[in-house]
């Protein structure tokens, strides 16, 4: 069977317990200088990128590289999707010469219909309603830095936008169980469908409108930019909901437990969504967090694709 990862909800508590011990086997490995795995050898890996991207377009092509493959980069203006070819069609064409295929682009609907029609792995690199990828990352990170610690315990606070990555933390503490709060300005709640189901099954799993109420005891604290790609237009009206409420600063930060870890999926905003101290201080883990989607990715692709 084919197997996806198009929301953090298509592996189940096991799987993705499995993909983070081989991420950090894989890191480790790597960082002895043994870190060219012939999973993918021979094999061709499709990015489809539709959005702008630094961090998830370099980690995908370095660990696609590491674990043997090739990437096959699909720029959408130079192929015929551009020309209104179906995505039925392009499934089943590049089911037969990619061995997966990683998508950053818009609708998440778009991702479903190739998972639909192909016979490929297909994973999120981001949509607009998740971003399953980071999100996994982050956990990797977070457990990293509180290693014996069990997942149930860590808790973990997001503060600001409803966003992409807010409906994938949902999701990740339905399937994970560990403790959430997110803290949304009115008008900016995650989806109302992925909270619901998220708070039935996970109580520990709370909205609110006080950052200051989600951050207290935090062992990580979250934040993104007010604005995402797409979002340009919002911006001014966004700025007012946000402004000096949804800042993490290090008076915020101070609430949180005193061993709490700072993570921004980046590229950060200094001085609107958090400051420059918060970004350059100890607790900030923003680069350890950045190199961890390369080995997070690995992981996950050497689960989904098969090896032959």
């Amino acid at each position: 069977m084919t197997r996806h990862f198009i929301s953090f909800t298509d592996l189940n508590r096991e799987e993705h317990l499995h993909v983070l011990e081989r991420s950090a086997y894989l890191k480790a490995e790597r960082a002895a200088g043994r870190y060219l795995h012939q999973h993918l050898a021979g094999r061709g890996v499709g990015m489809i990128f539709n959005k702008h991207s630094t961090r998830t377009r370099v980690s995908f092509k370095c660990g696609i590289s590491e674990l043997g493959g090739h990437a096959v980069f699909l720029n959408e203006g130079e192929t015929q999707f551009s020309r209104g070819e179906p995505i039925s069609h392009s499934a089943r064409v590049l089911s037969r010469y990619l061995s997966a295929l990683v998508v950053r682009t818009y609708a998440q609907a778009n991702l479903e219909d190739l998972a639909k029609f192909g016979s490929i792995p297909i994973i999120n690199a981001l949509t607009d309603e998740g971003h399953p990828c980071q999100i996994l990352t982050d956990i990797f990170t977070t457990m990293e830095k509180f290693p014996g610690d069990p997942l149930e315990k860590i808790r973990i606070a997001w503060v600001g936008d409803g966003n992409n990555m807010a409906n994938s933390w949902l999701e990740a503490a339905m399937i994970l169980g560990f403790p959430l709060n997110l803290a949304c300005p009115e008008g900016y709640d995650p989806d109302p469908f992925i909270l619901k189901a998220a708070q039935a099954a996970n109580p520990s799993v709370k909205l609110m409108r006080d950052p200051k109420e989600a951050v207290k005891g935090a062992w990580a604290v979250n934040t993104d930019v007010w604005a995402s790609m797409g979002q340009e237009s919002e911006k001014a009206a966004r700025e007012k909901a946000f402004q000096d409420v949804y800042l993490v600063d290090s008076a915020l930060m101070a609430l949180a437990d005193p061993k709490a870890v700072f993570l921004h999926c980046l590229p950060a905003h200094p001085g609107e969504e958090v400051t420059e101290e918060v970004l350059e201080s100890p607790a900030s883990v923003i680069f350890d967090q950045a190199e961890n989607r390369l080995h997070a990715q690995k992981g996950l692709m050497e689960f989904l694709i098969p090896k032959i």
